[in-house]
């Protein structure tokens, strides 16, 4: 081939191979990942489309492109265009568990409360859309239900049909049972009644489309973990802790208890990890420190981040401001970002491993 001709569709795709999923361990070729491409002259323009669009190495993954296709002779100029498909897991059972207009639902616990599980839950679904996902969160803590106030909703749901309509806030879908009652209205429920509830928030309510479904359970291995992991089909669960001993020691039976039930452990979220002062670069581990780490290496479950204590995360959580949304470079914004993108991995890798096992 001449330096003035143009290249073939075969050179491009190619020239493509040599760019690598760091998690699928393919290349984008034979992952399907290179879409629409189009060549004129010595233009070339295609579509890289990921498993998610909160990837953290989509922009290396773009260069690497880039440089490849460029690195042709013939080449003048080189378009690429990031998109994103988040999978969807698929039962090993048929459509046991799935849920209308959702592909992933992953739960948010913890061993035991005080931990920010809430607070963690809710900035993670802010993350995951601030990426371009679309998310819904379900709050079913409902002898806790915290999600309404962390979000600024309010007021009663309404139903089309027999299906309740989710609300919207900061472009994500929510329901809780903080907003089937009064404020000051205690639940007192045994089991079968929470069953049933849990049940209706994920069956008879309308998501619309959703990529993830963030749920919010409440502290500790009770009833509402084991309905859930009963009812639906859960790609995995996120287990926030802090670093004191304590606290790890509850994370290990939550550990356990879904193990129990067969729900993988995406992971473990160090909140309040430590605190930094105004106007200073020191750390103080008010907490302890090194909680998450030891039970990445006990478990062999992966730490996905460690979260710094910010003022800013309890006063934006108040207001109905996640601190993702109204602090995206703050530290703690920052951090969870991070983690949501890890997250967003391990669910392409869990879902590309359940394609394989079924196939």
């Amino acid at each position: 081939m001449s330096a003035n001709s143009a290249p073939s569709e075969a050179q491009v795709l190619d020239a493509l191979r040599a760019v690598q999923d760091p998690d699928l361990h393919q290349d984008i070729v034979a992952l399907g990942f290179v879409k629409d491409l189009r060549i004129c002259g010595a233009n070339v323009a295609f579509k890289i489309e990921l498993t998610t669009p909160a990837c953290p190495v989509k922009d290396l993954m773009k260069e690497q492109a880039m440089r490849a296709v460029r690195a042709l002779p013939g080449v003048g100029t080189v378009d690429i265009e990031m998109t994103a498909r988040v999978t969807a897991s698929r039962p090993l059972l048929g459509d046991k568990g799935t849920i209308p207009g959702v592909k992933n639902v992953l739960a948010v616990s913890s061993g035991k409360g005080g931990v920010g599980k809430s607070t963690v839950a809710v900035n993670l679904a802010c993350a995951l859309a601030r990426s371009g996902a679309k998310v819904g969160i379900l709050d079913a803590d409902v002898y806790g239900p915290n999600v309404p106030l962390m979000l600024g909703v309010s007021g009663q749901p309404t139903a089309v049909g027999n299906r309740i309509v989710p609300f919207e806030r900061h472009g994500i879908q929510v329901m809780s049972m903080g907003l089937l009652v009064a404020e000051d209205q205690a639940v007192i429920w045994r089991g079968p009644m929470l069953h049933s509830a849990v049940r209706q928030f994920l069956f008879e309510v309308a998501w619309q489309d959703l990529d993830y479904l963030v749920v919010d359970l409440p502290p500790g291995t009770g009833d509402a973990q084991l309905s859930l992991s009963q009812q639906a089909h859960l790609i995995g669960a996120v287990i926030v802790t802090t670093p004191q001993d304590v606290s790890v020691l509850d994370v290990k039976k939550a550990i356990r208890m879904f193990q129990t039930v067969n729900v993988p452990i995406l992971g473990v979220v160090e909140n309040m990890a430590w605190f930094t002062p105004p106007g200073s670069n020191e750390r103080y581990h008010i907490f302890g420190e090194g909680g998450g780490k030891r039970i990445e290496e006990q478990f062999g479950v992966p730490l996905l981040g460690q979260i710094p204590l910010e003022l800013p995360v309890r006063e934006g959580g108040d207001r109905g401001e996640p601190i993702v949304m109204a602090a995206p470079d703050s530290a703690s914004a920052q951090a969870i970002l991070a983690i949501a993108g890890r997250l967003a991995q391990r669910i392409s890798v869990k879902n590309a491993e359940e394609t394989t096992t079924i196939a």
